[in-house]
């Protein structure tokens, strides 16, 4: 199955990264779904997230339902990570609105100043986007005429502007068809990889 093996290849690809460059990286996941009852395979990700040490998930609807960022926190929370892990379905073919307003609030122009710390600059980021679309129909000649990438650009953007390092944008497709028994399995051998 093509979407099965997407997701695979994630996991494996991000493993065998983690692997490679020590897998100890204080790692922040910043996670956005509005509507994460509904996303098996979102759930199952988040949960490899909470159960390994270097990994600190930060769900924003969870933290923030009222909206109201607390910028200076989450600003000086930055700081204390090697790497981020930005994650999201593509809600109305863009980013969801608390993760548009967390941007907002958090970066901070400032830190394009050479005298202010940049907590983005040098940092690896990897962000993970999940659709229930088909692949074709992210691109010039499918149903949406727009790449996922292009639907995100304002995330990419900020975060080349901070000199992040963006390793990877794993994009999941159709993965509201992915059944739990696959999520699952997929998510074991990526929790094998790491432990190895």
């Amino acid at each position: 199955m093509l979407k099965a093996s997407v997701f695979f290849h994630f996991f494996v690809h991000f493993s065998l990264y983690l692997l490679k460059t020590g897998s100890m990286k204080k790692t922040l996941a910043v996670f956005a779904h509005p509507y994460l009852e509904h996303s098996n395979s979102n759930v199952e990700l988040i949960n490899f997230y909470v159960r390994h040490q270097h990994f600190t998930l930060r769900d924003l609807y969870e933290e923030y339902p009222d909206f109201h960022i607390a910028a200076f926190r989450e600003r000086k929370r930055l700081k204390n990570y090697d790497r981020f892990i930005f994650q999201f379905p593509i809600i109305w073919f863009g980013m969801p609105p608390l993760l548009r307003l967390w941007i907002d609030e958090v970066f901070d122009r400032n830190w394009l100043n050479e005298e202010e710390e940049n907590p983005l600059e040098g940092k690896e980021v990897y962000i993970v986007v999940t659709t229930g679309g088909k692949e074709r129909s992210f691109s010039r000649e499918g149903t949406y005429h727009y790449t996922v990438e292009e639907l995100i650009s304002g995330l990419i953007v900020s975060l080349k502007v901070f000199k992040a390092n963006i390793k990877d944008i794993i994009i999941v497709y159709e993965a509201n068809k992915l059944s739990k028994k696959e999520i699952i399995l997929q998510k074991q051998k990526f929790a094998e990889l790491l432990n190895q």
